[in-house]
């Protein structure tokens, strides 16, 4: 009943939020919509670093394609609105706008993040065998070759790119759905399974020779990671209106790495963290167009000196806050009853 109310509680902030910001609640009142794009990237950004902790922080593999499988939700949840959205909402004209355009999305979204999870079984069958710097640089060769798919396929605007994409996401439906892969990511890495995965994190080798089978729980932690960043793509889509190839390089994933890193690996509110500051870095040294990515990587030197664990490291944000149990002193501990 408490997650009900509590759902139920996110989604009215989320659309008063929503009004707030577009300025449908309020008219007159709204945000700069310069600002309100970044903060809707950010909410892309944070489905994307906490689905990719789910690989690198909490299950301990380092993969470097997680664009590839982004384009993948983009470009097929944007293939379906753009080919067959006329006919779904026809078929809905009994329903309000509204109501037409979330399931049209959410239908759009569920086809991208089913490709994104088989496109992730696929790839991390045979590549999740191996580990270290071998499976980095597998899942960065998967990565380019999912892109250079895409740009040979005219049917889905080839090197032209692909335009025509109706606005159907929006912040609502953005921090929605970054709200779900938080809670899917907790609930996870709160689970048995979820310990499966730190073990394997921890020592791959000792989690072997206690029963566990590593390469399944790696591809099932792989397959999930994917399909959320499928959804991200949906959503990067349908937000953009214009898909292009080159949104999704290795230099794309190289981003979401370092927005974890920065944050803290194995650290949910350390993803959300290195999100926010990756983005209000990049846009906020704008003004500084010629050194830009000098003060930024000189940023990212410093803080891995001072921090190299990520500024939360393993924990989450919450920790900080918790009251530590005091233990009574020695003196005033029960003696032990002793047997006669």
């Amino acid at each position: 009943m408490k997650a009900l109310l509590a759902a139920l509680l996110l989604i009215g902030v989320l659309l008063l939020l929503n009004g707030v910001f577009s300025g449908s609640l309020i008219p007159g009142v709204s945000i700069s919509p310069y600002v309100l794009q970044i903060l809707c990237l950010a909410g892309i950004n944070i489905i994307l670093a906490v689905s990719l902790n789910l690989i690198n922080g909490f299950t301990g593999q380092f993969s470097i394609g997680h664009a590839g499988f982004m384009g993948i939700g983009a470009y097929a949840s944007a293939w379906i609105t753009v080919t067959f959205g006329e006919r779904i909402l026809s078929a809905l004209a009994f329903l309000p706008t509204l109501v037409r355009d979330s399931l049209l999305l959410l239908a759009s979204l569920v086809v991208g993040a089913a490709l994104a999870a088989v496109a992730g079984f696929l790839v991390g069958v045979p590549s999740l065998r191996l580990r270290g710097d071998y499976l980095a640089i597998v899942t960065l060769g998967f990565g380019e070759i999912i892109r250079v798919f895409i740009l040979n396929i005219d049917a889905i605007g080839g090197a032209r790119g692909l335009s025509g994409i109706p606005r159907l996401a929006n912040f609502f439906w953005i921090y929605l759905f970054a709200s779900v892969t938080i809670f899917v990511v907790y609930r996870v890495v709160r689970s048995s399974f979820g310990r499966t995965l730190i073990a394997i994190r921890e020592d791959e080798i000792a989690a072997e020779a206690m029963g566990v089978n590593t390469t399944r729980s790696k591809v099932i932690s792989f397959v999930v990671s994917s399909a959320m960043a499928g959804v991200a793509g949906g959503l990067f889509a349908h937000y953009l209106m214009y898909l292009h190839t080159n949104s999704f390089t290795f230099i794309k994933s190289i981003e979401i790495i370092i927005m974890i890193v920065i944050g803290g690996l194995g650290s949910i509110t350390g993803s959300v963290l290195g999100a926010f500051l990756f983005i209000g870095l990049t846009e906020g040294l704008r003004e500084f167009s010629q050194y830009r990515m000098i003060v930024f990587s000189l940023l990212l030197i410093v803080i891995m000196i001072v921090r190299p664990q990520g500024i939360l490291g393993h924990r989450e944000f919450g920790s900080f806050f918790a009251r530590k149990r005091r233990r009574p002193p020695i003196d005033a501990r029960t003696p032990p009853a002793i047997e006669t």
